[in-house]
């Protein structure tokens, strides 16, 4: 469920694009300062996205270095880092571990116990600053589990918990902006949720998970073009949201994630749904 929320790089500048790729590289070098090396498997282009967000709102003093690293071993790159990245890379940890708890409980899969594991000592440290948080994860990961058991068909159930959890995310603070944050987080959950099902149809289907798509999922071609109108309404509530933060600082960027970033991905998906060989069950 995570890398749906990504720059569209044609369409950037340079200078954009580098100040994206810096705030990216900076998360990753504050996951491994406060968690550890491992600590960086929990990167991702969401959290990226919310510090570029709650940085462009709040206006952080940041620091910008240039270091080597193991992905660029020969030339130093440039490093962004603020309060917001501190911020981000404990709520990678907090979402990174109860993620993988909540796929033991379904799947039954060592490797998700063992990763969950790998972060108990950085969780708890997370948990201790941000207890209001870890109740909400937790709550909202129980109840989207509960929803799977019961093989809930009705897709904005199972997706507005995703959007509610990550609502609670996003609201980094409770001040004025607080319910606008929330919103824009609330719908970009249940768009990511949305695309995580319709990205996954085939291979939960064959593997019998579930699926809240499944039994909708018999004419492709009209599945595909409910997905994109659902998620064409929550990418506008999302953006509605959006246009109400007096964002100046990284905007563009910002802009361009929203407007252009979040969809390649279902294009893509759909046009390698497309090529594929139908099953007996499409057809």
């Amino acid at each position: 469920m995570y890398g749906y929320v990504r720059v569209f790089k044609p369409e950037m500048r340079f200078r954009e694009f580098d100040a994206y790729q810096a705030c990216y590289c900076g998360l990753c070098e504050t996951l491994r300062r406060k968690y550890g090396v491992l600590a960086r498997w929990t990167l991702s282009y969401d959290m990226t996205f919310l510090i570029l967000l709650l940085t462009g709102l709040y206006e952080p003093e940041e620091i910008k270095e240039k270091h080597r690293c193991v992905a660029h071993p020969f030339q130093k790159q440039s490093h962004i880092y603020s309060a917001v990245t501190d911020y981000a890379a404990d709520m990678s940890i907090l979402l990174f571990r109860d993620k993988c708890m909540d796929d033991w409980l379904d799947e039954k899969k060592l490797s998700k116990k063992a990763a969950a594991q790998l972060f108990h000592r950085g969780y708890q440290k997370a948990a201790a600053q941000y207890p209001e948080k870890v109740q909400v994860i937790q709550a909202q990961l129980r109840l989207l589990h509960t929803m799977e058991k019961k093989n809930v068909d009705n897709l904005d159930l199972p997706a507005g918990c995703f959007g509610t959890l990550l609502a609670e995310i996003f609201a980094w603070k409770k001040d004025l902006w607080e319910n606008d944050l929330r919103q824009v987080g609330f719908y970009l959950g249940k768009f990511i949720y949305l695309l995580d099902a319709f990205d996954d149809l085939e291979h939960d289907r064959k593997k019998k998970c579930y699926n809240p798509l499944l039994s909708s999922a018999s004419d492709a071609d009209t599945l595909a073009q409910s997905c994109e109108a659902l998620l064409k309404m929550m990418m506008a509530s999302c953006a509605e949201a959006y246009e109400r933060l007096p964002i100046l600082h990284y905007d563009e960027i910002l802009r361009n994630i929203l407007y252009a970033g979040v969809w390649p991905q279902f294009y893509q998906i759909q046009k390698s749904r497309e090529r594929a060989p139908k099953t007996q069950e499409q057809e």
